[in-house]
C-alpha cells in the first residue's frame, strides 16, 4: 500500500445517517460494531503483457500499466470483543450490476461464527451508479459521499489488494485502525456473480504478482474472468447486447491452481451450465460445488433484498413471483465454516457429485419431475413441491438469472406424499441429511422446515 494512502473514519452523518446498504441485523444484539471508512490514494492499473492472452488455462501474465488516484469506502463489521473473534476477515468485493452496491452483510452464520466482515466499494458503478437512475453512492447521499471517485474499474484489482493489506495480519496500525485493534490472522476474499468474475481475474493475473489473500470464495461464478482493461466503461447488464444471454455468460477459462491457497466455488444450476466446459476437479486447494434445482437468484433472496432496498429508498426491478424458489443462501453460510477449518487445521471440505449432464449441447439431466439429478441435494429437491430449475421463463437476461418454479398439482402431491405429515417427515429427513453431509448448517433447519410447511399450505387448500 502506498505511503500516500489516507484513511478517514469512522464516517458519520449524511442525508440518512447510515452507510449505503448497511446490514439489516441488530449489531448491538450481536455484539458487533459497524463502521464505515474512506480510503484514498493511488492505485495501479494492470494490462496483459505483450504477447500474452487471457487463455483458457488461467495462467495469465499481467504487468503494471500506470497509476491513478481514487477514493472509495468500505464498511467494517467486527466483534467488539477479541475473545469473540475467530481471526478471519471476509473481504467482500461488492457487486455493482444493479447500478449500486450489493453485498452479504445479513448472514447470521458470519456473525455467529465470529468472523469480521469488510464490504468494499471496488468499482466505478458503485459510486456513480447507472443511467438513468444513478443510484450509486453519489446519487444516494451526496452529503456523505461527495468526493468519492474510481475513474476506471482497471484500478479495482489494486484497490482490493490495498484494503486487504489495510485490514490484514501485517497491517501497519497508525492513528486509524479499521479493525479496532483485533488480532487478524487471515483474510478471505469473497465475491458473487460479476464480482466472482473479477476475483477470477485477480486469481489468474494479479495474485501471482502480489497476493495478500489467504483464501477465495467465488459464488454463482459463470466461469470467466473479466478483462483487466475496460477504460471508463461501466458494468451495465441493462444495455441491449447481441446474441443469447446464456451464450454470452458461457465459461471461458479455468482458475489457476498454483497459488497454494484454497479456492472455493459454489454454483447454482445456472452457473453449472455455464461452467460445464471449465469445471475443475476437487483437490487439496480446490472445491467446486454445484447445487441442483437452484438458480442465480431466488424469490426468497429477492424478497429479503427488497426490504433493504426499501429502507434505503432504492428503486429496483419488480420481483417476479414465478422465479426459482430454492434459496442457495444456506449453502453459502456453511462455506465460511468449511473455509475456516480448511485454513486453520487443514480439514478439507466435503466433496459432492457434480450435476449430471446429457445431450448435445450438454444440459442438466432431469428426473421424471423435471428436477436436475446429481449435485448437492437440498431438501427442496429431495422432497419437492415444485419443479425448481434454472430454466428461464423468457429469453431476457433477468429471466435467465431467475430461473423458474412450477408448483406441482394437488393430485401429484397426493401421489407423492399422501398428506402434509408424511411430506414434512420426508423433508426433515432430507434436511438433516444435508446437514450431516456438510451441505448446510444446522441453524438452517428450523427455517427450512417452517418454509416447507407454509409452501404445502399455499398449494394444498
Amino acid at each position: 500500500m502506498s505511503k500516500s494512502t489516507k484513511i478517514q473514519g469512522p464516517i458519520q452523518g449524511g442525508k440518512y445517517g447510515w452507510p449505503f446498504a448497511a446490514s439489516m441485523l441488530d449489531m448491538d444484539t450481536l455484539n458487533y460494531s459497524e463502521h464505515e471508512y474512506f480510503i484514498e490514494g493511488e492505485a495501479v492499473r494492470y494490462r496483459m503483457r505483450d504477447g500474452a492472452e487471457p487463455d483458457r488455462r488461467g495462467f495469465w501474465q499481467a504487468e503494471n500499466a500506470g497509476v491513478a488516484n481514487f477514493k472509495t469506502r468500505f464498511i467494517v463489521y467486527a466483534p467488539r470483543d477479541q475473545a469473540d473473534f475467530n481471526g478471519t476477515v471476509v473481504l467482500t468485493w461488492n457487486n455493482v450490476t444493479a447500478g449500486h452496491d450489493l453485498f452479504q452483510a445479513d448472514s447470521k452464520s458470519l456473525f455467529d461464527n465470529g468472523f469480521a466482515l469488510v464490504c468494499l466499494t471496488t468499482q466505478k458503478a458503485g459510486i456513480e451508479g447507472l443511467p438513468p437512475l444513478h443510484q450509486g453512492l453519489h446519487g444516494w447521499d451526496a452529503e456523505r459521499y461527495p468526493d468519492l471517485q474510481i475513474p476506471s474499474d482497471d484500478l479495482s484489482f489494486d484497490i482490493f489488494s490495498q484494503v486487504a493489506e489495510l485490514i490484514g495480519p501485517h497491517r501497519a496500525v497508525k492513528d486509524i485502525d479499521p479493525m479496532s485493534g483485533l488480532k487478524v490472522e487471515r483474510v478471505i476474499a469473497q465475491g458473487a456473480s460479476q464480482s466472482a468474475g473479477r476475483l477470477a481475474t485477480f486469481i489468474n493475473a494479479i495474485a501471482p504478482i502480489h497476493n495478500p489473500i489467504d483464501g477465495f470464495i467465488l459464488q454463482i461464478y459463470f466461469g470467466r474472468g473479466t478483462p483487466l482493461e475496460v477504460g471508463d466503461s461501466l458494468v451495465d447488464i441493462n444495455k441491449p447486447q447481441p446474441g443469447n444471454p446464456a451464450e454470452r455468460l458461457k465459461g471461458a477459462n479455468l482458475l489457476r491452481d498454483d497459488l497454494d491457497v484454497p479456492i472455493f466455488v459454489v454454483n447454482s444450476e445456472l452457473e453449472a451450465i455455464a461452467c460445464f466446459g471449465v469445471r475443475q476437479p476437487n483437490t487439496e486447494t480446490m472445491r467446486f460445488w454445484e447445487v441442483a434445482g437452484t438458480s442465480h437468484t431466488s424469490i426468497q433472496a429477492r424478497t429479503t433484498r427488497q426490504k433493504l432496498l426499501d429502507r434505503d429508498h432504492v428503486i429496483s426491478r419488480k420481483v417476479e413471483a414465478a422465479i426459482n424458489a430454492i434459496p442457495i443462501g444456506p449453502v453459502y453460510d456453511v462455506i465460511y465454516e468449511h473455509m475456516q477449518r480448511w485454513l486453520t487445521d487443514g480439514t478439507l471440505p466435503p466433496v459432492f457429485p457434480s450435476i449430471d449432464f446429457e445431450g448435445t449441447p450438454p444440459s442438466p439431466k432431469r428426473d421424471e419431475s423435471g428436477i436436475a439429478t446429481g449435485g448437492i441435494r437440498l431438501p427442496q429437491v429431495e422432497a419437492p413441491l415444485a419443479k425448481n430449475s434454472a430454466i428461464p421463463l423468457t429469453e431476457d437476461i433477468f429471466a435467465l438469472l431467475g430461473g423458474s418454479c412450477l408448483p406441482f398439482s394437488q393430485a401429484k402431491l397426493k401421489t407423492l406424499y399422501n398428506d402434509k405429515t408424511h411430506f414434512l417427515a420426508l423433508f426433515s429427513r432430507a434436511a438433516n441429511a444435508a446437514v450431516a453431509d456438510g451441505a448446510i448448517t444446522s441453524r438452517a433447519l428450523d427455517g427450512l422446515v417452517e418454509e416447507a410447511a407454509e409452501s404445502w399450505d399455499n398449494i394444498v387448500i
